[in-house]
């Protein structure tokens, strides 16, 4: 189904953008396409709730296939996909009820109070029971679910309630859902993640980090308002992310301290907690996070040190890690071995991931914008966010 030539135009730009990589960050990502698949449901033209869906899902594939590297894009896809159908659940609920509220003041509404209660009159032929006239007509407008249960005269008023006329009323409930369910949930999750930093984080203990993630900036500044500890980050190469990250933290006022990747082991043994971002959350309760992010888990769980994954509810994937290298990005080696360098790269080949997967059994807990779970609970949290029709777009 075609799309309004203005939201077309939208979408290949953001399809352009995403290919070229100039959307970074699953937040910006997530957002966009949130934004994207709402007015494709405001401006597309749909008669009901199956014809919507085919055009969320073929759009939303569209979208994931320009970067499937980009969980984020599927994952805000499959929500809006939750969203209609419960929507529309709720929609046929309502009918479903009214229907039954009103059978019984019809029912009411006939009977007097003063009036004795009918006799059974035990003598009624045989002829009477099976005559064509006693019979109860059913309206020929009924619902599908009171089709069994009308037993009353069709009335011009019946056709008012029936499901063709009930669908023209779903686009505005669908938009607010999604402006209040989707939209708003993403501009709270790093304020809902870092309110619970004072639970996780103590006085005076020693917090290592890798990379430069905003959710756990959040999450360490929030908890420096009430607490005092230290920071150590990793410097994160080639990128050096931890060097940004190390800045920010030192200008809240957090005792901060950089060391490079190579010294993560040594230092682990001063180390309380590790608290690391996440770029997606997958079925089996891994992550995708950071490149360092594995040594760093792995060090943690050789020296018995907690392991906390800060990340929002729309992060969570449900696809599984069968290759780890699947959800991985290699970008440019220019950074670890520079071109300049001619007779030595005729000689090596240059791998710069920019990813790792970190396995379940590495991770203690994972934070997220309404509460907190363990690795063996993100299927659940799949299980409330998204529908089991769309895991495959």
């Amino acid at each position: 189904m075609t799309l309004p030539n203005s939201l077309e135009a939208q979408v290949e730009n953001f399809i352009t953008r995403l290919k070229r990589r100039q959307v970074i960050g699953s937040y910006e990502v997530a957002k966009e396409t949130a934004v994207i698949l709402r007015q494709a449901v405001s401006m597309s033209k749909w008669r009901d709730a199956d014809a919507l869906i085919d055009i969320i899902r073929d759009l939303g594939g569209r979208l994931a296939a320009a970067q499937p590297k980009e969980l984020a894009v599927g994952n805000i896809v499959r929500r809006v996909l939750k969203v209609i159908r419960e929507v529309v659940r709720g929609e046929l609920d309502d009918m479903m009820d009214n229907d039954e509220y009103d059978d019984e003041d019809s029912y009411s509404d006939g009977i007097d109070d003063d009036s004795p209660p009918p006799s059974k009159n035990l003598s009624t032929t045989s002829s009477q029971i099976g005559s064509v006239s006693e019979r109860p007509q059913l309206t020929v407008q009924s619902s599908m679910f009171r089709l069994l249960a009308d037993v009353s005269p069709a009335t011009p008023d019946d056709s008012s309630d029936t499901p063709e006329k009930k669908t023209y009323n779903l686009k505005p409930v669908i938009i607010q859902e999604i402006n209040e369910e989707i939209i708003a949930d993403l501009e709270t999750v790093y304020k809902g993640i870092a309110d619970q930093a004072i639970d996780y984080i103590h006085a005076n203990e020693v917090i290592m980090t890798i990379g430069k993630s905003r959710t756990v900036e959040d999450f360490l500044i929030r908890a420096a308002q009430k607490r005092k500890f230290q920071v150590i980050v990793a410097e994160t190469a080639p990128t050096y992310q931890g060097h940004d990250m190390a800045a920010a933290l030192s200008k809240a006022g957090i005792d901060t301290t950089v060391i490079v990747d190579s010294a993560i082991f040594a230092a682990m043994p001063r180390v309380n907690k590790v608290v690391l971002g996440a770029h997606a959350v997958l079925a089996n309760g891994g992550l995708v996070s950071v490149a360092g992010s594995h040594l760093l888990a792995a060090a943690a769980k050789h020296h018995a040190t907690p392991v906390l994954v800060c990340t929002a509810l729309y992060k969570l994937s449900p696809v599984f890690a069968y290759d780890a290298e699947t959800f991985n990005i290699t970008v440019a080696p220019n950074s670890i071995l520079d071109f300049q360098q001619g007779p030595l790269i005729d000689k090596v080949t240059v791998s710069n991931p920019y990813y790792d997967y970190v396995a379940p059994e590495l991770v203690s807990l994972f934070v997220h914008n309404l509460g907190s779970a363990p690795p063996t609970y993100v299927y659940r949290l799949i299980n409330d966010n998204y529908d089991p029709e769309d895991t495959t777009l």
